[in-house]
């Protein structure tokens, strides 16, 4: 049974047609354009605790990427992220949307990486297209070499993958996501519950290992990736939870050496869904970061 506030996320949605499939999203506020892009294996409803002061400030769009949330979930579909960064780009053209900032966490990340690739490749070719004024990034996989993943993605990645989740359960998705936030910011039984029916939802549990191929698709793609992350002049933001074992302090220690004055807000206490755990920090931290951008 989901919770009124995930039925009130869902109703508030619309819903764009992506190769044949329904994608959801939310689009709401004034402003300059905000694009939040959420990470495996959960939806746009993570931007939830945050959405309200955002759309104050931006037009914020979020979209739960094929295979999450509410979206579809289509078993004999090739997900990668490369594809998921051409579904922004379709909605984005849909709304006749010029110029976006990125705020993305996660696989979101990745996928951030791949728009932030192409905006440059339009440059250099003198194309117009859509502009990004901004980017931050929140705890991700920035640095395939610095990416520590849990047990269960390894066992979803190797051969015993579709079976595993055809046995996924709640209590173990239960296990496996409370394994990541901080101590101190553990998720309650109300929203673990919402976290698991949004992954179920549209007969999820049959397409979660396919979703898995973001993590060789990050090492395939890491010289494209992490070049225009590293060679970017667009003003850039890490916000990064301390205590997050996939990408906390060690993979920002890990951006402070390869960014060019790279700047990075750590958060003391905080794991991997910073914008769960401590959404008043990470707004702050991004408000703080987009002042000057925005001239406000």
């Amino acid at each position: 049974m989901e919770s009124k506030i995930l039925q009130e996320w869902k109703s508030q949605g619309k819903i764009f047609p992506y190769r044949d499939n329904d994608i959801f999203y939310r689009d709401q506020g004034k402003g300059e354009v905000l694009v939040c892009i959420h990470g495996f294996p959960t939806s746009s409803w993570d931007w939830s605790r945050m959405w309200p002061d955002l759309i104050k400030r931006f037009r914020v769009i979020a979209v739960d990427m094929i295979g999450f949330g509410y979206s579809a979930k289509p078993v004999g579909y090739n997900y990668s992220c490369v594809d998921q960064a051409n579904l922004h780009e379709v909605l984005l053209a849909r709304l006749n949307i010029k110029k976006y900032h990125i705020l993305a966490h996660d696989y979101g990340d990745s996928v951030a990486q791949e728009l932030l690739a192409r905006y440059k490749e339009r440059r250099a070719k003198q194309q117009v297209g859509l502009e990004i004024g901004s980017i931050c990034f929140l705890n991700g996989g920035l640095f395939p070499e610095t990416h520590r993943p849990r047990p269960i993605q390894k066992l979803l990645l190797s051969p015993i993958g579709p079976l595993l989740s055809r046995l996924m359960n709640e209590r173990l998705f239960r296990h496996s996501l409370s394994a990541v936030f901080a101590p101190g910011h553990q998720p309650s039984e109300e929203e673990l519950s919402d976290f698991w029916n949004l992954v179920k939802n549209n007969n999820g549990k049959r397409v979660i290992h396919k979703l898995m191929q973001y993590i060789p698709e990050r090492l395939t793609r890491r010289s494209r990736w992490v070049g225009v992350m590293v060679q970017t002049a667009i003003p850039a933001r890490l916000i990064n939870g301390r205590l997050d074992p996939i990408s906390g302090k060690h993979m920002a220690d890990r951006y402070r050496e390869l960014v060019p004055e790279a700047d990075v807000v750590s958060l003391e206490g905080v794991g991997h869904y910073p914008q769960v755990e401590s959404p008043g920090k990470v707004l702050r931290a991004y408000l703080d970061f987009m002042r000057p951008i925005l001239n406000t």
